[in-house]
């Protein structure tokens, strides 16, 4: 099983760009937040979570081709990889999301963007953000245009919950990670 430690050091191998690492912190942490929403193992999810994008750097074309077989002989396992590849859904892989942590992934993923970007547009960051000012920001379809709104709210509909209560869970989770993530309070 997949520990946090274990997937910092599985990235380290395949990752050095700072904004990837940062985005690997954002769904680490938002992860970790849904697991304990969900009566989960947090450090599991987090791990999950900070490895999600584990190809990306080295294959942005080909993002979860090259996933799997590394991760099995790292010795994840096939629920972690199938975890990973689900977060790919419609887009880069077929694989489905359908357990609670799949679903999770897959809707935190692009979500941790925005949460990201609403932040950095605030004096105090993440540490002051609430859900209200958020859903002002997702509504806002230039804000943050990259960001697929309309995946979210799909993946928010499989966990049977409002982008809001999702919204609100992942923030929480953030904020513990403000300076990692470079939205605490500016100078």
């Amino acid at each position: 099983m997949l520990t946090p430690e274990k997937s910092k050091e599985l990235i380290s191998r395949t990752t050095s760009e700072p904004h990837l690492i940062v985005h690997a912190t954002a769904v680490m942490a938002a992860m970790g937040a849904m697991a304990e929403h969900f009566g989960e193992d947090v450090q599991h999810w987090q791990a999950v979570g900070y490895l999600h994008d584990y190809d990306y750097e080295q294959y942005p074309d080909q993002h979860l081709q090259h996933t799997a077989e590394p991760l099995r002989a790292e010795g994840a396992t096939e629920e972690e990889i199938r975890a990973i590849l689900s977060h790919g859904y419609g887009h880069c892989t077929d694989v489905e999301p359908v357990t609670n942590m799949e679903k999770s992934l897959y809707t935190v993923d692009e979500l941790t963007g925005i949460i990201h970007a609403a932040a950095r547009m605030r004096p105090l960051g993440i540490t002051d953000l609430e859900v209200s000012s958020f859903m002002k920001k997702f509504k806002d379809k230039k804000f943050a245009a990259k960001c697929d709104r309309e995946l979210i709210r799909n993946g928010c509909a499989l966990l049977g919950m409002e982008v809001k209560e999702v919204a609100d869970i992942c923030i929480k989770g953030m904020k513990p990670f403000a300076e990692e993530l470079g939205i605490g309070p500016k100078e």
